[in-house]
């Protein structure tokens, strides 16, 4: 939250430890890196204020080539993630969408006719043509057709037979979902399960009852949400898991002020960004993941007659830490300086901003300013689509795709 400050950039620098460890160097390090790089945008004395605005804007054009060059090719180092393409597709799709771009017709039909052929006779999606459906993949999959949202795109689901392979992998005993049958299961399966069943209208509700009360046992003693219970509380997980229970509309079960406690506590003194677990490293990915949780609790805050002026954490000071320090200069974003770009990290800094710029309150209505007092961060250029706190996907296709499913369920 340095860049927010009187620009004295020192003074939100971590104390030194005698005591150093290898987590409080790399901690140093990172404050480092971050440090060259505000320390560019607040030198008023070298820059003037349209320069420095300059340094803070969102490249928009930059990003959306590097993002289509990945619709059309990519190179032998993805090989490893051949049973991710799926989540390509989405990663890709939702960050063009978020900066209010589109893929032509030709390409969005060639995107649906891969996913078909990603679908499985018995139901879900695989992570490529000929894989075993996966509820991460089966997410993926209909989030990427919902992004593209054509008549095509929709017709492709198979409604009756992906119910019937979510609701196979559910344990009826524990509530426990597992990601594919006889698979693990964590929060993710949960949360990916409800999302697609959430867009798509489809009748799963009594074979899910049972997950809410696992789901709230996967809280752990700081607040946040654990993989499975007893584990370390995770940004993703924490996610993940209040908007599953969320879904299943079983708020009550679990602690919402320890959870808001451990969120507001994720968010870096020094970076702006956000940790995912306690005394770990800023990355751009829980921009998403940890800043996502806030709309969500405002919403239950509301709910039980409270008036929380506004999100619980710094929205700028989360956008000044992906304009400054996580754009690539060819495009693309990144974890925090000196990583690589990649597709995942776009989607997911990308999705942050999102949350932070439209969510609004009574208290903070969307303006595109140039001052501190305002959502957005920079110049009015870098306001993005609004995506959809749930499900994460823009909010007007979120929107036509539960019309069109509900419209489908009745007819």
């Amino acid at each position: 939250m340095a860049l927010l400050g009187d620009n004295n950039l020192e003074t939100y620098l971590s104390n030194e430890d005698e005591n150093r460890t290898d987590s409080s160097k790399s901690q140093e390090d990172v404050e480092f890196s971050c440090f060259e790089l505000f320390s560019t945008y607040c030198n008023e004395s070298l820059y003037p204020e349209e320069d420095r605005l300059e340094k803070v804007k969102l490249k928009r054009a930059r990003h959306v080539r590097y993002l289509i060059s990945g619709l059309n090719h990519l190179p032998a180092s993805f090989e490893s993630l051949d049973a991710s393409r799926p989540w390509l597709c989405y990663w890709i799709l939702h960050s063009i969408s978020l900066l209010g771009e589109d893929v032509d017709g030709r390409k969005k039909s060639e995107i649906v006719q891969f996913l078909s052929r990603c679908q499985c006779l018995s139901g879900g999606f695989g992570g490529g043509p000929g894989q075993n459906p996966h509820v991460g993949s089966t997410y993926a999959a209909v989030m990427a057709l919902c992004c593209l949202g054509t008549k095509e795109a929709y017709k492709t689901i198979n409604r009756e037979s992906l119910a019937d392979f979510l609701r196979s992998v559910v344990d009826p005993g524990t509530g426990a979902v597992h990601v594919e049958v006889g698979g693990e299961a964590d929060v993710r399966g949960a949360y990916c399960a409800l999302a697609v069943s959430h867009l798509l209208s489809l009748n799963v509700g009594e074979a899910y009852a049972p997950a809410a009360g696992w789901l709230a046992r996967c809280q752990s003693y700081e607040g946040g949400f654990a993989g499975c219970p007893g584990l370390e509380a995770h940004g993703g997980y924490s996610f993940c898991a209040y908007a599953a229970i969320k879904l299943l509309g079983r708020e009550e079960l679990i602690d919402t002020d320890a959870l808001c406690r451990w969120a507001v506590s994720r968010q870096m003194q020094f970076e702006g960004g956000f940790q995912g677990r306690t005394n770990k490293l800023v990355d751009g990915c829980y921009s998403f993941w940890v800043g996502g949780l806030f709309p969500l609790l405002h919403f239950e805050l509301v709910k039980r007659g409270m008036s929380p002026p506004d999100l619980l954490c710094s929205r700028l000071a989360l956008q000044s830490y992906v304009l400054v320090c996580c754009q690539n200069e060819k495009g693309g974003l990144l974890d925090k300086p000196g990583k690589r770009r990649d597709f995942y990290h776009t989607c997911y800094t990308l999705s942050g901003v999102s949350t932070m710029q439209n969510f609004q309150t009574a208290a903070a209505p969307r303006l595109a300013m140039t001052d501190f007092n305002t959502p957005v961060f920079g110049l009015k250029s870098n306001l993005l689509e609004p995506t959809d706190p749930l499900v994460n996907i823009r909010q007007d296709r979120a929107l036509s795709a539960v019309a069109y499913f509900r419209m489908e369920k009745q007819s």
